[in-house]
Order: structure tokens, then C-alpha cells, then sequence
């Protein structure tokens, strides 16, 4: 049997970043062959997926890449089980370079295409550097969810890295600021639709036959009371989560759709993403 010295051990853990102990057995069961032995460590991977398989990754991060003229964007979400490894730099590292990837890149239609594929120049595919990092970190690792839009579109990832949006508008805005406060708009105040006819008709409607009813009953002239009817709508579907209605966080005299079109914009839809959620 081979001897195994402390130099060679130390060696292949400043290689693979994985505890002492665990390099050495590795290359004693590869005879001292320290190729052998990086493989056998890799191999641990699979044994280490299978064994948390079952636990709950309810941390995580999500990543944002916008082109500077809002042109286009992306969004990566992964999970993780703890908040330590949510907000360490070894995931955040991870993590932007594989959306600064599937924005610059050839796109990918799910994340297992994102991680099969690899930077230019880089030595290890996508797929390759996340089996080293649930090695070195033992934890139950999952990229969940990946997208890439076409703009013109904002983003806005929260301070915690848990809430990340992407509005996508029409037109040729006039101001460089609005998409991205719209997006965190979005972000804080939490639109169920975009426009008042997603919601739901009947709901629409009785709500409207509710308020023709009481200015009717209040006296209102038959003439007058569509254009008050009208008036209360806006406010209701503002209160109804409609996010072209409601009142801009950034400035909440108007409304999100007139902001925009001050701007030279309409709202088209939106993204927003919460770690471990759809929406």
C-alpha cells in the first residue's frame, strides 16, 4: 500500500477545497494516485444529492442581468437549505455568472440547459462547478427557475435577494428610471394583474352594479352616474391589485399607467419571483 504523506494530502485539499480527512481516504482507496483520488471526491456528489434529497431548500437567492439599455434580461433563482450558503459568496459567484450566461449566452429553455453549458474559456461546465460546491458545502443545492426577456424591460432584485421582478413594457421611454421603479414598485406593493380586464368578470361586474346602485340610492342624476361609477372603478381596481392602477410607490398622485405614459410607455406584463414560491 502506498504511503499517503501529509504533503500529498495537503495538496489535493488545497485542489478541491474539501476536509482533510475526506482527501485522505480518498487517496488511500486510489492507491496515492491524486487524479484518482479528485475522482473518487467528485463521485461524492452523487452520494451526498442522494442523501439530502428529501430536505427542504426554503433559502435561497435570485439573480438579476439587464442589458444597460434595457434591451433585454434574465433571472436565475436557487435554492438552498440554509441562509448562510443563500448569502455566501461562493452561491452569489455562482449564481451571477450564470445569469450574466444566460443573458450574454446562447439562452437555455430550462436550468438543466443553463448548466450544461459553459462559459467561454472557462474550464468546468455550469453542471461541473455546482457537483463541486454541493461537495464542498454539503447542502441541498436546486437552480429552480431561469428566464430571459425581451425588452424594453426593468428589473429590480430586493435588498434580501428574495423578491426579484421583471416588468416588460412597450414603446420608447423617455426616462431611463422608469422601468427599473416600476419594477421595484412592483416588488413592494405586489400586483395580482397587470390590467383590469384579467380580473375576474363577475367580480367586475357586481362591484359595478354595487356602485350604480348606491349613487342611484344617494340621489344622483341617472345622467351623472356613469361617470361616477367610472371614476370609482379606478380607485377599486387600484385597490384590487391592478397594477396599472394603483397609485405609483415612486409617486402615488398618479397612477402606474399614467406615470407611463408620461414616459412614453404602456405596461405589457410583469415577473415576480419569491425564493421558493410562483409568484
Amino acid at each position: 500500500m502506498a504511503e499517503i504523506t501529509a504533503a500529498a494530502v495537503k495538496a489535493l485539499r488545497e485542489k478541491t477545497d474539501l476536509p482533510m480527512m475526506e482527501c485522505k481516504k480518498a487517496l488511500t482507496e486510489a492507491g496515492g494516485d491524486e487524479q484518482k483520488a479528485i475522482q473518487i471526491l467528485k463521485e461524492m456528489f452523487k452520494k451526498v444529492q442522494e442523501k439530502r434529497a428529501d430536505n427542504v431548500t426554503a433559502e435561497g437567492r435570485i439573480f438579476l442581468a439587464i442589458r444597460p439599455d434595457g434591451s433585454e434580461a434574465a433571472l436565475v433563482e436557487i435554492q438552498c437549505e440554509s441562509a448562510p450558503v443563500a448569502t455566501g459568496e461562493v452561491l452569489q459567484n455562482f449564481g451571477q455568472a450564470m445569469v450574466d450566461h444566460l443573458l450574454n449566452g446562447p439562452g437555455a429553455a430550462d436550468p438543466a440547459a443553463l448548466l450544461s453549458q459553459k462559459v467561454a474559456g472557462a474550464a468546468q461546465s455550469f453542471q461541473e462547478q455546482y457537483e463541486d460546491i454541493v461537495n464542498k458545502i454539503r447542502e441541498k443545492i436546486v437552480v429552480n427557475r431561469i428566464v430571459r426577456i425581451a425588452g424594453p424591460v426593468g428589473g429590480y432584485v430586493h435588498h434580501d435577494y428574495k423578491t426579484g421582478v421583471l416588468f416588460i413594457a412597450a414603446g420608447t421611454p423617455k426616462n431611463d428610471e422608469i422601468l427599473r421603479d416600476v419594477a421595484m414598485h412592483i416588488a413592494a406593493l405586489n400586483p395580482v394583474v397587470t390590467f383590469p380586464e384579467q380580473l375576474d368578470a363577475a367580480l367586475v361586474e357586481a362591484e359595478r352594479s354595487r356602485l350604480r346602485a348606491d349613487a342611484l340610492a344617494s340621489g344622483k342624476k341617472e345622467n351623472m352616474v356613469d361617470k361616477i361609477v367610472d371614476g370609482q372603478m379606478k380607485r377599486w381596481f387600484g385597490e384590487q391589485s391592478v397594477l396599472v392602477m394603483q397609485p405609483f410607490a415612486k409617486d402615488d398622485k398618479k397612477a402606474v399607467g399614467d406615470a407611463l405614459a408620461e414616459c412614453g410607455l404602456q405596461a405589457v406584463s410583469y415577473l415576480r419571483w419569491k425564493v421558493g414560491g410562483s409568484a
